[in-house]
């Protein structure tokens, strides 16, 4: 067991490194097409009605740190044998290496394909997050690094799935007209929304991917309103959801967490 947990700690800092390396070719450090410029522009800030404006993508700075805080604390001698350790190591390690992949489909692949990938990345998360559920924490590091980061990843990851597939759709149908993007647009955001307020409940109320959604809700917004293409429905729209889903969450929170205060001790 011993040997199987160091091959752990190594694969999720190879899977680390490897995110980097794409996400700095991704943003054209290396040499690569930055991510706005790639497949026509279809991924930009204004390649759809539902992509959020480019302040959101901001975020990917605390989800990096994040997960590079987890890879150094996961790598310590006293991490190695810890159990929430072993039952999540390896699927954060498998987020990462889909995060990197969905940069690299970009740069070299088709949309299709970033629509492929980012799914993936998608469903890994969502699992790697139930399984963190399961096991509850018991220090802040974990739910700092793991609970935090992991939910924080998926959030966003939940819209930008949205907004891939939205990109992907835009090139291959012909255009329904503002008031055919409004309907569906409006439709789409209400189901994100749902989809919000239902991670929270199955999380026991995480508010971190309530956070992630709120944010890129809250951008997409500022692209509807103030950008191109313009849409005062979806922009409006965006907001409510974008207060929705932080309301009942951080609600039902705090509400559970006075519950639990006021419960005795068996």
């Amino acid at each position: 067991m011993a040997a199987r947990d160091l091959t752990r700690q190594i694969v999720v800092i190879s899977a680390f490194c490897f995110m980097i390396v794409a996400a700095m070719v991704g943003t054209g450090l290396l040499g690569g097409t930055p991510v706005q410029d790639l497949q026509d522009g279809a991924l930009d800030a204004d390649g759809s009605y539902l992509a959020p404006a480019r302040q959101a993508f901001s975020i990917w700075t605390a989800i990096y740190v994040g997960l590079f805080a987890y890879t150094v604390w996961q790598a310590l001698p006293g991490q190695r044998a810890d159990e929430r350790q072993r039952a999540a190591g390896w699927l954060v390690a498998s987020t990462m290496a889909f995060n990197g992949l969905w940069l690299v489909t970009a740069q070299f692949g088709s949309l299709p394909l970033t629509v492929l990938a980012i799914v993936v990345l998608l469903a890994v998360l969502a699992v790697t997050f139930r399984r963190l559920v399961q096991i509850p924490p018991a220090r802040w590091t974990d739910r700092l690094l793991l609970d935090g980061v992991t939910g924080l990843h998926l959030g966003w990851v939940t819209l930008a799935t949205v907004a891939n597939v939205t990109a992907w759709l835009t090139t291959i149908v012909a255009d329904p007209g503002a008031g055919g993007a409004d309907v569906w647009g409006v439709l789409v955001l209400v189901v994100v929304g749902i989809i919000g307020i239902a991670i929270g409940w199955a999380s026991g109320w995480r508010v971190a991917p309530a956070l992630a959604i709120s944010w890129g809700l809250s951008w997409l917004a500022v692209g509807r309103l103030t950008g191109e293409p313009a849409s005062t429905a979806i922009g409006v729209t965006a907001i409510v959801v974008a207060v929705a889903v932080l309301v009942v969450t951080i609600g039902a929170a705090v509400f559970a967490r006075v519950m639990d205060a006021k419960t005795p001790a068996a």
